[in-house]
């Protein structure tokens, strides 16, 4: 059986673990699959869309900056890529039309649960930024019926609008929005969404959010510990973790999503952290 062609693309895209990621699936499955990466021009990548769909490809993983435009870009969306405004993950119908998904919050809820243990049904969950990244994950937490979440933002009203958009999933949990500087009471859970720690720069945060037992997540991932994790354990935290296997594991559900076989995911975690 020939492979089917697979890709992420974005701009850069030389750095990206997607092919890598999705190699070792493809050896653990036995799926006829080869996965490139394709960096598309910054104003060309509905053209890039459009020809890889057209020489046969079967599907694509759409990263920075072009999550928004593959979501725009799409004639049909799921329900979860519709919410969040953004779309990581592109294929086409049987009808031939171009699908959207978003499996970034599957991929984030599924590492903090399964991978890390972490009870998110009860807690009290401090989110911090308010961009694509962190409207992706919004709905999936939501879900596992949080006590509170807490959604912190330099901008106030830009938070203020995410918890406007996601107040009719919000159920019985507490759903707010305020400065980064605001929170002064420990959280259970804190969730860094932005990318400020990638430049090694911090959210002006009270060190007063982090408790004991509070579980400390920066979706950021790096060789070494992100700058928010240091800051983290710094202040008191003992449960810190990057984005590394939020990455495999939205790569496991588009996998799943594109083949219909989910691969296991741990060994691939494995893996990465000893490349």
């Amino acid at each position: 059986m020939s492979n089917e062609l697979y890709a992420v693309v974005g701009h850069p895209v030389s750095h990206s673990k997607s092919p890598r990621i999705h190699s070792l699936f493809a050896s653990q499955t036995g799926e006829p699959v080869e996965y490139i990466a394709i960096q598309a021009p910054l104003d060309g990548f509905a053209e890039t869309v459009r020809h890889f769909f057209e020489g046969g490809g079967k599907g694509l993983n759409v990263t920075v900056p072009f999550k928004e435009q593959a979501w725009a870009l799409a004639q049909s969306r799921t329900a979860r890529a519709e919410k969040a405004g953004a779309a990581n993950t592109l294929y086409q119908n049987s009808q031939g039309q171009l699908v959207a998904d978003n499996t970034d919050g599957q991929g984030l809820v599924q590492d903090l649960i399964t991978n890390h243990s972490v009870q998110l049904k009860g807690a009290r969950i401090l989110v911090l930024g308010a961009g694509g990244a962190v409207r992706g994950v919004l709905g999936p937490l939501l879900a596992q019926q949080p006590a509170s979440l807490t959604i912190a933002n330099r901008t106030v009203a830009k938070a203020e609008a995410l918890a406007t958009l996601f107040a009719d999933e919000a159920g019985a949990t507490t759903l707010g929005a305020c400065g980064f500087e605001a929170p002064d009471q420990p959280f259970d859970v804190i969730i860094n969404g932005t990318s400020a720690s990638l430049q090694g720069d911090l959210p002006p945060l009270c060190a007063n959010v982090i408790a004991a037992g509070t579980v400390v997540y920066d979706m950021m991932y790096s060789l070494q510990t992100t700058t928010f994790n240091q800051w983290a354990l710094d202040n008191g935290a003992t449960r810190v973790f990057d984005g590394v296997g939020m990455l495999v594991e939205q790569a496991a559900e588009s996998f799943r999503v594109w083949r219909g076989v989910r691969p296991e995911t741990v060994p691939v975690i494995e893996t990465l952290r000893s490349d």
